[in-house]
């Protein structure tokens, strides 16, 4: 039988034994020090789990820690995370000395800058004395622009550093960037850490700054939350309102557990928090059944490129973990063209080329690997997914042998194309009965106000904060979240101290804090509208030009095109993309139907309605006041209003004033006195955009009917209040 060479082979007893000294920093592995043991108390191993950039993973096994009663800690890319319960007892500020003295002795410094520090040791980013969330590609990204700080970095060079020998589209990057100035808290505008260079690349533009001292963050992180977690051996759920979901994802790795195969679909928009709520269920199946776990991402634009993408990048974390020998073991001797793809060698065979890979031989591989241990398999945004990828997740659903396996893959259904095979996968394995799917909906009123609670560590928040922060997000998380980062960024929301205590408080009404819309969440919606085809971006910015739903007629008539055409176009962007809607239906004046939508989210009819120069939304403006004119003729008054409100958009005072008094005659003809009184005061305001002549008789003339208004609407109260008091 073939063997894989390990790169690990323990040198010492104790390594083999699992057993770690006290007070040893790190084991010797094949005469070098192993990077992945950061540093060993009597009850705690705090470990690098960072098999992605060292090829190799801890060689302490949890289940051998979790038997000695051995706490142990990962720091995973980016944050503290106990990987097995501990029947030790509490841990102390003494025990938290111990942990600051190892940590101190730690090989490697801290990167620091502003209120960050960088640890390229364990691949961890902390602000202050907290880890913070960052994947392993942004990191990357991030550490090559520290450690090259003060220069320009073009795309090509951050490109060929990060991925080389492959070819990725450029536009990943300004995603990167978008969740770095996001987790920086940083403004594109006006950076204090990334600035960003148009057409050329990136400069990192804080002050950086060596420190050894790794001790102070990490024991502070580990003294408090972490080791309380340690004593009560269970970890915080750091999402909201998910637990319905996390019970459906037990209830089938149960299944699993039994031997009973399953695949689940996560599915949802962009930012709705499907890998939150995977990496959540993940760390609770760690803990609590010793489930182990793996993943790949599936990248833009690598679907065409490179078959197996995702699949690969799981098997290199599964023959890296602790059970990574047998894992290549069982790969050598069943499917050794797939220990050749990911840079394994195999002793005793002659390895297959890459392109001879067979699904057969892998699903038949993993059916070996968990026969005896529980794997959870998760593959993240199938919407990018090759061919080859889909094909194999069909494969393993349809196998009947038993299979201690859960299979979870993330899309987003939105951004599938009518024909998308991932599409057609996923019904027909529903149909078959194959397969389960979550859909994740937006979050409610209470479940954002709990989000925010948790994010400004605050259990009462500013009146009114969470039903602005919902209403503008729409429930979705990610929103949510950079809205709240913008206020902070932007002063709206502070930090005041009373005494020894220190609150959030709202600086800004609400009118004033709807004026903006977040810079990187309309960077990152830029990106989404940026692969729409031109016609379609032109339909949707003709769309945001109405203040909530908008008809196709309308957008027919703002771009000069055939109604029956734009009908169909809208509708067939319904079926495409998520963030648009159909909303109903209308009948119009010439016995004619309409159909008008909506946006999802009213952050995109922002953005969209920025993209237009001025003059251009000026133009299309106008030619809808004017196709309103032309469809209510012998009407006018019923839609003035919305005619006024076009017109003023488009600069055309005079219109606008002349379409307002009409509005205003209409609501008098109705008795609606307030009305009337409300839109005459609205066209005076607006007689200051005339030329001094004009404006001056302009508002003349309305002063004079504002005032006949406002009287007759007096004498209206008057007699109510004199009719109501006797009664």
């Amino acid at each position: 039988m073939a063997a894989c060479k390990s790169p690990l082979r323990p040198s010492t007893s104790s390594a083999q034994s699992g057993s770690p000294k006290p007070g040893n920093r790190v084991q010797e592995w094949n005469g070098a020090a192993s990077p992945n043991v950061v540093s060993c108390t009597a009850r705690a191993i705090f470990v690098s789990d960072t098999p992605s950039v060292y090829g190799h993973g801890c060689p302490f096994t949890h289940t051998t820690c979790a038997k000695k009663g051995i706490a142990t800690f990962a720091i995973s890319n980016n944050s503290l995370q106990m990987q097995s319960k501990t029947s030790s007892g509490r841990y102390g500020s003494r025990r938290a000395a111990t942990i600051s003295e190892h940590f101190a002795e730690a090989q490697g410094g801290m990167k620091q800058f502003g209120e960050f520090g960088l640890d390229t040791l364990n691949e961890c980013l902390w602000r202050s004395d907290k880890p913070i969330a960052l994947p392993p590609k942004p990191f990357a990204v991030l550490r090559y622009l520290v450690e090259h700080s003060g220069r320009l970095i073009t795309h090509d060079e951050l490109l060929e550093a990060l991925w080389p020998e492959t070819y990725v589209q450029p536009q990943v990057l300004r995603t990167y960037m978008l969740e770095l100035r996001k987790v920086l808290r940083d403004d594109a505008g006006q950076p204090r850490y990334i600035q960003t260079l148009p057409k050329r690349g990136y400069r990192f533009i804080a002050p950086v700054m060596e420190s050894a001292n790794l001790a102070e963050p990490i024991a502070k992180s580990i003294s408090e939350p972490a080791l309380q977690v340690a004593a009560q051996g269970e970890a915080p759920n750091p999402i909201v309102n998910r637990d319905e979901e996390i019970t459906s994802l037990k209830s089938q790795l149960e299944l699993a557990a039994s031997g009973q195969r399953q695949v689940v679909f996560v599915t949802g928009e962009a930012g709705i928090g499907k890998t939150a709520l995977v990496d959540a269920f993940c760390g609770q199946a760690a803990s609590r059944c010793a489930a182990s776990s793996a993943r790949g991402q599936c990248v833009e634009g690598f679907g065409g490129k490179e078959e197996y993408y995702p699949v690969t990048e799981a098997l290199r974390q599964i023959c890296a973990s602790p059970e990574g020998d047998k894992a290549c073991r069982v790969l050598a001797r069943i499917a050794p063209a797939w220990l050749a793809a990911i840079g394994r060698e195999s002793i005793g065979s002659t390895q297959p080329a890459a392109g001879s890979r067979m699904p057969g031989d892998l699903c038949a591989a993993l059916e070996e690997m968990v026969a005896d241990q529980l794997l959870i398999l998760v593959f993240e945004d199938l919407q990018w997914a090759d061919d080859a990828t889909l094909h194999l997740i069909s494969a393993l659903a349809r196998r009947r042998t038993h299979a201690r396996l859960l299979l979870i893959a993330t899309y987003r259904p939105q951004d599938f194309a009518t024909d998308h095979p991932a599409k057609g996968l996923k019904q027909d394995l529903r149909m078959r009965r194959l397969c389960a799917e979550i859909a994740l909906a937006p979050l409610a009123r209470a479940a954002v106000r709990e989000l925010l609670s948790r994010e400004l560590r605050q259990e009462e928040l500013p009146p009114g904060l969470a039903g602005f922060v919902h209403r503008r997000s729409e429930g979705n998380p990610l929103f949510a979240i950079a809205i709240l980062e913008h206020l902070m960024a932007q002063d709206f929301l502070v930090r005041e101290e009373t005494g020894s205590v220190a609150r959030w408080v709202q600086t800004a009404p609400d009118k004033e804090m709807e004026a903006s819309v977040p810079e990187g969440l309309a960077q990152m919606i830029e990106l989404q509208l940026a692969r729409l085809e031109e016609q379609e971006l032109s339909i949707l910015e003709a769309g945001s030009l109405m203040s909530v739903a908008f008809p196709s007629w309308a957008v027919a008539a703002a771009l000069q095109r055939d109604p029956d055409e734009m009908e169909e176009a809208c509708q067939n962007l319904t079926r495409r993309l998520y963030f648009v809607e159909r909303a109903g239906e209308d009948e119009l004046p010439d016995g004619t139907r309409s159909t008008f939508y909506v946006f999802a989210h009213g952050l995109y009819r922002e953005v969209l309605w920025r993209k237009q120069t001025e003059a251009r939304r000026a133009r299309r403006h106008t030619r809808i006041a004017e196709r309103l004119a032309e469809l209510f003729a012998g009407r006018e008054g019923t839609v003035a209003r919305e005619t006024a409100m076009h017109y003023e958009a488009a600069g055309n005072w005079q219109r606008a004033l002349s379409a307002l008094r009409t509005a205003a005659r209409h609501a008098l003809d109705r008795q609606a006195l307030a009305e009337a009184a409300e839109l005459l005061e609205r066209a005076l305001r607006l007689t200051e955009n005339l030329r001094e002549s004009e404006g001056e008789v302009a508002a003349c003339e309305l002063s004079r009917d504002l005032e006949s208004v406002r009287q007759a609407l007096n004498q209206a109260q008057e007699y109510e209040h004199t009719t109501s008091g006797k009664a």
